[in-house]
């Protein structure tokens, strides 16, 4: 069975992002492996040490020091690792294209059996790229999954919605994106991050001609102070509520 699991970079939580003339500073940012992306690679070693003969490839597109994160998920238990670089990505679209032309490519335009995606990223949490990849390779899929059943003739997801829990039955080829819960990601071991470094990781080159459909222009900070003012009653306030703040 071919297991492709899609991983990304994400700023970490405890990372201070700064601004310098209008301008992010990222000098104080540590990236790492997507949270979410570390569940659904999770699943796919599981997955890889119940089918014999099992093969659970990580793809990432992202810039030459994602290497890092891609070593990590070696040290996971992923067999191989794809470095899709050349091409800048600025929206999800550019995500979903440059992952589905580095899987049909790398699998002589055959489909993996499963691909796995964490639900969303931590940085900006659009959640559409799993979908999105989904599409363009033609394969069944289902969002957020929290429970997941695999035999040799199918599969059977489940997802939890307001008020209830979905369960979906698919076919072999299926992709998922991932909903934390669905087991607890394994952490690496010494002997693991050696082996890990030994491997190689394959470089995909790719150049995109897609226009994105989403550009970021500007990032101002946020501006946490507030003013504070005291009225003497109900009437003062509906004043200012209604004149000065346009509120009423």
């Amino acid at each position: 069975m071919n297991i492709a699991v899609c991983v990304c970079q994400v700023p970490d939580t405890a990372s201070v992002i700064g601004f310098v003339d209008g301008t992010r500073d990222l000098s104080r940012v540590n990236e790492v492996m997507n949270p979410y992306d570390e569940y659904a690679l999770e699943e796919a070693v599981r997955l890889k040490e119940r089918f014999s003969g099992s093969v659970v490839t990580a793809f990432s597109v992202a810039p030459p020091s994602a290497k890092e994160m891609l070593r990590k998920a070696l040290a996971m238990g992923a067999d191989r690792a794809v470095l899709v670089s050349g091409t800048e990505v600025s929206d999800p679209y550019q995500t979903a294209l440059a992952l589905s032309r580095s899987l049909s490519s790398y699998y002589a335009n055959t489909l993996p059996d499963l691909v796995f995606c964490g639900k969303q990223s931590t940085d900006f949490q659009s959640a559409q790229v799993p979908l999105m990849l989904a599409e363009l390779l033609g394969m069944g899929a289902v969002a957020g999954i929290r429970s997941l059943s695999t035999s040799a003739e199918g599969l059977r997801a489940e997802r939890e919605i307001e008020g209830g829990v979905e369960s979906y039955d698919l076919h072999y080829p299926a992709l998922f994106s991932v909903e934390k819960g669905l087991n607890i990601p394994r952490k690496t071991t010494i002997k693991s991050v050696i082996e890990a470094r030994k491997k190689t990781i394959d470089i995909f080159p790719l150049s995109l001609d897609a226009t994105p459909f989403v550009v970021m222009k500007t990032i101002t900070p946020l501006e946490r102070k507030k003013k504070c003012q005291f009225v003497l009653d109900e009437k003062e306030l509906i004043r200012l509520l209604g004149e000065e703040r346009n509120l009423l």
